[in-house]
C-alpha cells in the first residue's frame, strides 16, 4: 500500500505547476462514468434516510438470512436486518471519515509542504527532516498502532491516519513551491512589494492546486479502502454502525453458506474506488498532455 502512495505521489508531482480544465478532463468517458458513480454514493449518503427502506440497525432475528424479495432487495444478515439499507447508511461513514481524512491531511500537509519550499534555509531543512520521518515510515502499520493505541473508534482512526498521510502533501507541495520560486514573475512580486503570505496562498497556493487535486483524487479511494480495512479488523468504526468494512467483519463466518452477505459490501467498496481512480487518471491524463 505504501508502494501505491509512493508512486501516486511521484505521478502528481510529475505534473509540475500546471493547469487543467474540468470540461477538457469530462471529455472522456471513462472520467466521466467516475463521476457519475461518484456523485451517485454522495447523493445516496445525503438522501440515506429517504433512500433506506428499513432501518439500518433493526433487528428481526425471525427474517435472518433471508433471500431477496421485493421487501429486502438485497436479503437480510444474520440479525435479520436489511443489507440494502445498511449499504446505503454505509456510504455515509465511508465518505464522510474519508473526507474528513483527507481535509485534515492536505490542511496540514500542503500549507507545511509551501512554508518549507518558499523559506528555504534551516526552516527548510528541519521540516524536510520531520517529513523524511514520516515518509521513512510504513503508513498503515503506523495508523494501525495509533489506533490500537487510542481505542478503537471512527475519530481515533481519523485522527491516526491524518498523522501518518500528512507528509505526502507536503513534500508535493514542497517540491511544487520550489519549481514557482524559479519562475520570473515571483521575481518581479518580491521587488513590487508584495509580503510573503500574498505570493504563498495568492499565487503559489493557486498554482499547485491542480496537482494537489489529482492527488488528492488518486489517494481518497486508498482511504476509503484502509477506512474499510481498519473496521474490518476492529479498530475502525465499531459496531453495529452500518459501515461497510464491518459488514464484511461480520459476514466472514457466512461465507460459505451465505457468501451474498460479503459479496454486496465488498462491490460496494469496489465501485466507489474504481470511481475515484478513473476520476483521478482522468486528471493524471489531463496533466500529462499539457
Amino acid at each position: 500500500m505504501d508502494s501505491m502512495r509512493q508512486k501516486r505521489e511521484k505521478k502528481a508531482e510529475s505534473f509540475g505547476v500546471q493547469r487543467f480544465s474540468w470540461h477538457v478532463i469530462f471529455r472522456k468517458k471513462r472520467t466521466i462514468a467516475g463521476a457519475v458513480i461518484i456523485l451517485c454514493f454522495v447523493f445516496t449518503a445525503l438522501f440515506a434516510p429517504v433512500l433506506a427502506p428499513h432501518d439500518p440497525l433493526l433487528v428481526d432475528i425471525v427474517n435472518k438470512l433471508q433471500g431477496p424479495s421485493p421487501a429486502y432487495p438485497f436479503g437480510t444478515d444474520q440479525l435479520g436486518r436489511c443489507i440494502l439499507s445498511r449499504l446505503i447508511w454505509g456510504s455515509r461513514y465511508s465518505l464522510f471519515y474519508s473526507s474528513l481524512v483527507l481535509v485534515i491531511t492536505v490542511a496540514v500537509g500542503v500549507p507545511v509542504g509551501m512554508l518549507s519550499g518558499y523559506m528555504g534555509g534551516k526552516v527548510d531543512s528541519l521540516l524536510m527532516r520531520i517529513i523524511d520521518i514520516f515518509m521513512a515510515l510504513p503508513s498503515f502499520i503506523v495508523a494501525l498502532a495509533i489506533a490500537g493505541t487510542l481505542g478503537a473508534s471512527g475519530r481515533n482512526l481519523v485522527l491516526a491516519m491524518s498523522l501518518v498521510y500528512w507528509a505526502d502533501y507536503a513534500r508535493l507541495s514542497r517540491t511544487l513551491t520550489l519549481q514557482i520560486k524559479e519562475q520570473n514573475y515571483m521575481m518581479a512580486l518580491k521587488a513590487s512589494g508584495c509580503s510573503g503570505v500574498s505570493i504563498v496562498f495568492r499565487h503559489v497556493l493557486k498554482n499547485i492546486a491542480p496537482s494537489v487535486v489529482a492527488l488528492a483524487t488518486m489517494d481518497i479511494g486508498t482511504i476509503i479502502l484502509s477506512i474499510a480495512g481498519f473496521s474490518f479488523i476492529g479498530l475502525g468504526v465499531q459496531a453495529p454502525a452500518p459501515e461497510w468494512g464491518i459488514m464484511l467483519s461480520d459476514s466472514k463466518q457466512f461465507i460459505q453458506t451465505c457468501p451474498r452477505l460479503m459479496f454486496f459490501p465488498g462491490l460496494t467498496i469496489v465501485l466507489i474506488v474504481l470511481a475515484f481512480n478513473l476520476l483521478g487518471e482522468g486528471i493524471q491524463d489531463e496533466n500529462e498532455t499539457e
